[in-house]
């Protein structure tokens, strides 16, 4: 398919008329055609016109052809073909073989939310029959979750498909019943426009209400806000950095009425080696060098803090990991900015004082690659600088050295809000961990055991959050069948007619959608 750099309001393909933004290549550093228009303020007000007319129509709709809808997006971006590939490949510098991986996980994450739409079980169905003969007689009373309304959804860099156009947050509104106007990312407008062609031929093939879904270029200083801001939209999924996303948190909260904003922020998620591990599993340093420079280091589970206490076993560990770190090359990263931003993170971290630079990476690389560093400090240290907890996006990691494990529970009281926290246990280390455990529950949104913490599974358990700044909402994920909690609230029915409650309340409901009645779980019809 042509690219045509326009973008998606509703049904037709509009040019921005604010301005043009060309792709760019961060591999050879070089931008190129086509160029892509920029939204205007107006454009801003017609796709959220549009969402918010067919909020009624589309959350109205049966469920099983809200179902088809996201199942037809998952078809559509299939059919895109080796394009979707090619073109992400250009933007991004990402090898095919990540991206295909992505593309699945996209189509994967539709379908699984096809699947939450049809079983039902997300509109929380309850019943509480009336009770006239009782003191005071009870109504009755029946609730059922709706969408919020439209939702704005913004692009992530270091996912160009996975959490982008169709990404998760699109994917879970929809599933709620919610229209989506999506500011791509202007890290891979190419590919944001395929993608988001595949889901406007999606909504017009399976006869959604135009407005449920459209797709603008621009700035998120300036569009972005502007959507924010707009009061068509009552929700807002966003993946980035901590500066972008309280940022939209305080337009939001500034609005006549505010609204929640659901952003995935900045997360070092640490890394425990428990002294019986750290001396007998010889994998480790290569395990752990592995997960830091996966994908450059460009994942929001990346490792970026080890705790571990000091003695030979943390010795040999540091010289593994270094001769391991030695061969890894450098790699391309996502954008200049992430490029440059990574270089004065390293900068910063290497004038900290009491930091060592332990290892680093190949140089080798063109455009904008980035080499991996290791960095090992003291607990004493550590403590003293806050600062030190803050994420460098990218392959970069700090090692502290605890001179006891109870110094190092202490410190891990310490810890700001993370997405994942991970521990290395041997049954000789149990007692340590059950310790240890409690506190990682309060920090993180993931525990896990004996693994590393890159690669998040789509699933209906899995939790893809934290409490801040890992998210601005630690009550939820932006990964898994729960994502869609995210973008609906109660509403209660007392004394309705049969014939004018939502389907999944009437006494008559042949999707026997599961529910609660009375306290215990029935299947309704």
């Amino acid at each position: 398919m042509a690219l045509t750099g326009e973008m998606i309001i509703g049904r037709a393909l509009v040019r921005g008329s604010g301005g043009e933004q060309l792709a760019y290549n961060p591999a050879t550093r070089a931008e190129f055609e086509p160029g892509f228009g920029q939204a205007t303020g107006e454009d801003v007000e017609h796709a959220c016109a549009l969402a918010a007319s067919a909020f009624d129509p589309y959350r109205k709709l049966p469920l099983e052809q809200r179902a088809r809808f996201l199942e037809a997006v998952a078809e559509q971006i299939l059919a895109i073909g080796p394009e979707l590939i090619e073109r992400a490949g250009l933007e991004t510098g990402l090898p095919a073989a990540r991206l295909e991986g992505e593309r699945m996980r996209t189509v994967n994450q539709l379908r699984l939310f096809a699947k939450v739409v049809r079983d039902g079980h997300f509109l929380g169905a309850t019943v509480d029959s009336a009770l006239p003969e009782r003191a005071p007689p009870r109504p009755s009373l029946r609730l059922a979750k709706i969408g919020l309304g439209p939702v704005a959804v913004f692009g992530a860099s270091n996912f160009p498909l996975a959490f982008s156009v169709a990404g998760g947050d699109t994917a879970s509104s929809l599933a709620a019943g919610c229209p989506v106007v999506v500011k791509a990312h202007g890290a891979h407008l190419g590919t944001s426009e395929l993608v988001g062609r595949a889901v406007q031929r999606a909504a017009i093939e399976t006869g959604m209400p135009e407005g449920v879904f459209s797709m603008l270029f621009g700035d998120g200083r300036t569009i972005g806000q502007q959507l924010v801001a707009h009061p068509a939209i009552k929700a807002v999924g966003f993946t980035g950095s901590r500066a972008g996303g309280t940022a939209l948190m305080r337009t939001a909260a500034a609005r006549p009425e505010p609204i929640p904003v659901y952003a995935e922020m900045s997360s070092v998620n640490p890394v425990f080696l428990l002294p019986s591990a750290l001396q007998n599993n010889g994998a480790l340093p290569q395990g752990f060098v592995d997960s830091l420079t996966l994908g450059v280091g460009q994942f929001c589970t990346n490792p970026g803090l080890v705790f571990a206490v000091d003695g030979p076993a943390l010795d040999a560990f540091m010289a593994a990991a270094k001769a391991a770190l030695a061969g890894k090359g450098a790699g391309t990263m996502l954008t200049a900015g992430i490029h440059d931003a990574y270089g004065s993170g390293i900068a910063r971290l290497g004038g900290s004082a009491g930091l060592r630079l332990v290892a680093q990476g190949s140089t080798e690389g063109i455009g904008c690659a980035a080499q991996a560093a290791l960095y090992e400090c003291v607990a004493g240290d550590f403590l003293a600088n806050p600062e030190l907890q803050d994420e460098v996006f990218g392959p970069c990691a700090l090692v502290v050295r605890f001179d006891s494990a109870e110094q190092m529970l202490a410190a891990a009281e310490q810890l700001h809000g993370q997405l994942t926290a991970t521990v290395h246990a041997e049954e000789g280390d149990y007692a340590l961990a059950a310790q240890l455990l409690p506190v990682l529950e309060r920090k993180a949104g993931r525990v896990l055991f004996n693994g590393f913490p890159t690669g998040v599974e789509v699933s209906h358990a899995m939790v893809h959050g934290g409490p801040f700044p890992a998210t601005s909402d630690s009550r939820t994920t932006s990964v898994g069948a729960t994502a869609i909690d995210r973008f609906l609230r109660p509403v209660c029915y007392q004394n309705l007619p049969d014939a004018l409650l939502p389907q999944a309340l009437r006494d008559d409901n042949p999707l026997r959608l599961a529910r609660v009645q009375d306290g215990e779980l029935n299947l309704a019809g």
